[in-house]
């Protein structure tokens, strides 16, 4: 037996956007971060940039630099920094280099880095004495869960694992073994419907609408309205007088635009969970133009007013024919044609690909959850569009927790409570069944 009192098993939730991990039991994780790594491919001329890049940032903070090198991985040719510290941290030619593509991994290298920081530098373990409960998309695929478990058992030695999809963990976040969950995460949006503990693969309803594309639009909008967003990294602020200061621009002609790209998208993500809220009604242009606007401090300190896309934003996934009216997004629109569907659109859908028996159940235990879900406003839209489209007989229940944190961590908490049940102990995958029967067994014991 695994877990209980002897040892406690580490739960890691690898999404889109961000890493979580931490112990079963625990009420949140211990670790959360991005899950992008900056790559910088090791020839002879970029080492020696690289080394004289180094010995300027010692100088200039040699602590940082210190913690930045401990993220450091060497593979394949490049090296990998990863984590916040890592990340924020400016260095020449360095790419930005996701771990996930349409909510796939894309990278395993990146994937293994990113592993390697969460369990032996976040959470100071030894993965060969913790069972680990890993979290993956409701539309994994076979080959991409041998492969993880692959991995788990050759080069961290676990003694046993456990692949549970997000749907269902977020579905015991809450209590219920049947429920309609909507996951709005990063790079998608997904709904899916899972029943007594396991996800209906047919009723699985995806949409390309996630997070960082709300980031990306709001970044366009800014940019059209003639907004300068600058990344930390370009700027340094100098007090002139009490309470002014003065901008001195930094300039790195060796920084890569995906770095560049990504230090402004942090800003972007900020001014949206800030200012932006979910409308009531259907997003109209000259509605809300005259509404007042929001103001924003960036920064380098100069102050933004948000007007009417801190509404137009967060509608797109009610609305996604809005993005059409969005400038630099038109690839998107063009790829994803159909794909493009409104979040009440997603949900009758999933829920009328499931039995005739469960959909009213499924009607009245609708999840919110990741973190594009804790946008204000978002739970009453999406219960009063689905009370107008859903059948009369259906009595429509959208949940969601009031603390955000829950609500963006729903699916770690989730196998963090799975992981920690006494019951639950004999459902590992041990490394002797992998021994035995090689990874194809995982389809059996995690379905």
């Amino acid at each position: 037996m695994y877990g209980g009192d002897e040892v406690s098993a580490v739960v890691v939730d690898l999404g889109s956007h961000s890493c979580k991990a931490g112990y079963a039991g625990d009420d949140a994780p211990k670790a959360v971060f991005p899950a992008v790594v900056g790559s910088i491919e090791q020839t002879e001329s970029s080492a020696l940039m690289k080394a004289e890049g180094d010995s300027d940032a010692k100088a200039a903070d040699t602590k940082a630099s210190t913690k930045a090198a401990d993220a450091e991985k060497t593979n394949m040719g490049r090296k990998l920094f990863v984590g916040n510290q890592a990340l924020g941290f400016r260095r020449d030619y360095m790419e930005v280099v996701p771990a996930m593509k349409d909510g796939l991994i894309a990278d395993w290298d990146v994937v293994e880095a990113i592993w390697d920081h969460a369990l032996r530098e976040r959470l100071l373990v030894d993965p060969k004495e913790h069972p680990m409960l890993l979290a993956e998309p409701s539309f994994n695929t076979q080959k991409q869960r041998e492969k993880t478990v692959e991995l788990m058992f050759e080069k961290y030695q676990i003694p046993a694992v456990f692949l549970a999809k997000n749907a269902v963990l977020t579905s015991f976040a809450s209590g219920r073994a049947t429920s309609l969950v909507v996951d709005c995460g990063g790079g998608s949006t997904t709904v899916a419907a899972v029943h007594d503990g396991y996800v209906l693969n047919k009723a699985i309803v995806r949409s390309p609408i996630g997070g960082e594309v709300l980031t990306d639009c709001l970044l366009n909008i800014m940019e059209t309205k003639n907004v300068v967003i600058r990344p930390r990294f370009s700027f340094k602020r100098r007090e002139v007088r009490s309470g002014e200061f003065e901008i001195i621009k930094q300039d790195f002609p060796n920084t890569t635009e995906s770095y560049c790209k990504y230090m402004q998208r942090v800003v972007a993500a900020d001014i949206k969970e800030a200012v932006c809220r979910v409308p009531d009604t259907t997003f109209d242009e000259n509605g809300y133009a005259n509404l007042p606007t929001t103001p924003y401090e960036l920064p380098d300190g100069q102050t933004i007013e948000v007007g009417a896309e801190r509404f137009k934003i967060p509608d797109l996934l009610f609305s996604p024919s809005l993005i059409q009216t969005i400038p630099g997004m038109e690839k998107l629109s063009a790829e994803s044609g159909s794909n493009l569907r409104g979040l009440p659109s997603m949900v009758i859908d999933s829920i009328n690909k499931c039995d005739v028996d469960i959909r009213r159940e499924l009607f009245s235990s609708i999840l919110l959850a990741g973190g594009t879900a804790a946008m204000q406003q978002m739970k009453e839209r999406l219960e009063k569009e689905l009370m107008e489209e859903a059948p009369q007989a259906a009595r429509v229940k959208v949940l969601a927790s009031g603390n955000a944190i829950e609500r963006r961590f729903s699916v770690w908490i989730g196998g963090s409570i799975l992981a920690s049940l006494g019951s639950f102990q004999q459902m590992w995958f041990s490394k002797a069944e992998y021994e035995e029967h090689g990874s194809a067994y995982v389809q059996r014991k995690c379905p």
